[in-house]
């Protein structure tokens, strides 16, 4: 295992790198950085070379101030994957706000992607509430820090089931959270409540895409993401019992199982 700090584009970003075989990109979700993935990246990289960055603004990684957009992010992963000289296509997989930026890198950087994973995520752009509610949380994180954000989040990110039964993961995530720079996440709360609306790109996407759910997510609920499947040409969808919006750690086994399933069907995962 190899965790690292890179200098890309005037920035360092801190990225974990672990494993051989085929390169496979975990992009986390927000407020969070790298060790959501904390469950797979051990399991993953028996068989695949796991690249696992934290974004600017979040985790070992540098802040940008002001407005953090996804196609920034994107770049900054293209970047990482060239620092890491990977010039082989990869198997980009994110969740949430990294399947956000995932859309964006498939648009941007289509060469480098031979299949996706998208875990409880969208491809609409926030309504004015939501828009609205994520700038006023970016002033407030500002004002007051991050505090007040792991109350805010997660009665939305957490299933009923990891409530009552995995106090662990919740109140590690809480540590992340409260760990986070106020700046990186106001930052990327600013750049999430501009994002396009991508739906119509969907019927272009011509990868393999398996898109996973948790059953419980009110965010990014299955229904929402049974039409991402639908509108996808090469699409698998999975859901994901006992979860909410954060299906990696809530059900990791379940998680596991699929990605293995996805990317060599022929063997046992």
């Amino acid at each position: 295992m190899t965790n690292t700090i890179l200098s890309v584009d005037n920035i360092q970003l801190a990225v974990l790198d672990q494993g051989k075989g085929d390169p496979l990109l975990l992009v986390h979700g927000f407020p969070l950085d790298h060790s959501m993935w904390r469950f797979q990246i051990d399991a993953l990289s028996t068989r695949y070379r796991v690249i696992a960055p934290d974004l600017r603004g979040f985790g070992k990684s540098d802040v940008t101030q002001g407005t953090v957009t996804m196609s920034r992010f994107a770049d900054d992963l293209a970047n990482v994957l060239d620092a890491l000289k990977v010039s082989s296509a990869i198997t980009y997989c994110g969740l949430s706000m990294g399947g956000y930026i995932g859309w964006e890198f498939f648009r941007r950087h289509r060469q480098r992607v031979s299949r996706m994973i998208m875990c409880d995520t969208r491809t609409a752009k926030d309504t004015a509430q939501v828009a609205r509610g994520r700038l006023l949380m970016a002033a407030r994180v500002c004002a007051e820090g991050p505090g007040f954000v792991p109350e805010a989040m997660f009665p939305k990110l957490f299933s009923k089931d990891s409530f009552r039964h995995r106090a662990d993961i919740i109140e590690k995530t809480r540590n992340v959270i409260l760990a986070s720079p106020a700046e990186g996440i106001a930052a990327a709360q600013r750049g999430m409540a501009q994002r396009e609306d991508v739906t119509q790109m969907l019927t272009s996407v011509d990868v393999p895409v398996l898109l996973l759910v948790g059953v419980h997510d009110v965010i990014s609920p299955p229904a929402e993401m049974q039409h991402m499947a639908n509108a996808l040409p090469l699409a698998t969808l999975k859901s994901v019992d006992h979860s909410g919006h954060l299906p990696p750690l809530e059900n990791p086994d379940a998680v596991n199982k699929a990605i293995f399933s996805f990317l060599n069907p022929l063997l046992d995962g």
